[in-house]
């Protein structure tokens, strides 16, 4: 598989990953690596990980509490101070290998100690590969609210490898799932159609559709990097997807969703809106609204949760002077930016997924 080089770092795939690993090690002369992980990446994923290294240089591992409700401040000092405490200096290299919490927090961690370190990516989940590694943002959430505290800065380079794939559980591969197919919602309708076809699929195909993910997004952030303009098409789906994933996060009688679970009902939101305000073609509505519904089970969102919900808008990060600013679709593949949305047509578009 072809690595993707981007203007300050390269993701290699697979096998190459750990040979590019090893060499920049070699060649970079740490004073120490420390591989942060969490509960989980450390009992599935650390030990293989760990046999592909070579070198002697003194290698220390730090674990963090797996979940989005562990992404936050308070996590990030137990990491500073372990790192403190295990002799970190400014010549160290942190490598973080997990999942999307893991990628953004570490990566926000090791570019704030002593005032940034040298990090690389390694994603082991679906939503990391083809999102959260990539594009250089970091961060972590306020309370129930999403990336509200990071930088953008990207690390070294990402490795790949999708054999750690086979450690995940199925909900976890549709969340990872969700934001490929936004991927083809905003670019290119016949990737949103291969990936649709889950049944025709082959382990070699997702190989080159993540490869083909990863390249979009690639694309979009090169042109782009600090959002002023394009890189905000890869907000589709998530103006409604992020409040409806941090009010189910913060509500003691719901069960917590996973961060693709609830993008994609965003982006049946945010589809019906873009019928409504831009004309989206009610077959390309009704054609995504079907697909989407196909993979993820309905989520139960009643009346009485809709203002919450909206409440949670305010937050949102692509908000400029008091506006909530929306990413909408034109038709597939032709999003458009900053789109104003009332709370009345916000409302309907609940009831249409109520419907749907």
């Amino acid at each position: 598989m072809k690595s993707i080089e981007t203007k300050t770092y390269t993701v290699h795939f697979n096998t190459k990953g750990y040979t590019a690993l090893n060499n920049y090690i070699e060649n970079s002369k740490f004073s120490k690596i420390f591989i942060l992980v969490d509960t989980n990446t450390h009992e599935k994923c650390l030990a293989k990980f760990m046999a592909q290294l070579e070198t002697k240089i003194a290698i220390e591992v730090i674990e963090i509490d797996a979940g989005e409700q562990h992404k936050t401040i308070d996590t990030c000092v137990g990491v500073w101070n372990a790192l403190s405490d295990l002799g970190a200096d400014r010549k160290s290299l942190m490598l973080n290998l997990g999942g999307g919490v893991v990628t953004d927090l570490g990566g926000f961690v090791a570019c704030t100690f002593k005032r940034g370190i040298k990090y690389i990516n390694i994603p082991t989940s679906l939503l990391a590969m083809v999102d959260a590694s990539v594009g250089g943002k970091t961060g972590v959430d306020l309370g129930a609210l999403k990336n509200q505290v990071g930088v953008i800065s990207s690390g070294d380079m990402v490795i790949i490898d999708t054999s750690y794939l086979d450690t995940l559980p199925q909900n976890q591969m549709k969340s990872g799932l969700a934001e490929m197919l936004k991927h083809g919602l905003i670019v290119d309708k016949a990737y949103f159609d291969k990936l649709i076809n889950l049944s025709q699929l082959t382990l070699n195909d997702l190989d080159v559709l993540i490869h083909e993910s990863v390249e979009i997004k690639k694309n979009i952030v090169t042109k782009d990097p600090f959002e002023q303009n394009e890189r905000k098409h890869l907000n589709f789906g998530h103006t409604l997807g992020h409040a409806i994933e941090s009010y189910f996060l913060s509500h003691p009688e719901k069960e917590e969703l996973l961060h693709g679970e609830a993008i994609a009902i965003g982006m049946i939101l945010e589809c019906f809106i873009s019928a409504e305000i831009l004309n989206l073609p009610k077959q390309d509505l009704d054609y995504i609204t079907k697909a989407l519904n196909n993979i993820y089970i309905p989520v139960k969102i009643e009346t009485s949760d809709y203002d919450a919900i909206i409440e949670f808008l305010k937050y949102d990060k692509k908000n400029e002077h008091g506006n909530i600013n929306f990413v909408l679709l034109d038709t597939i593949g032709k999003p458009k930016i900053d789109c104003l949305v009332d709370n009345e047509l916000i409302v309907q578009s609940f009831e249409y997924y109520r419907g749907s």
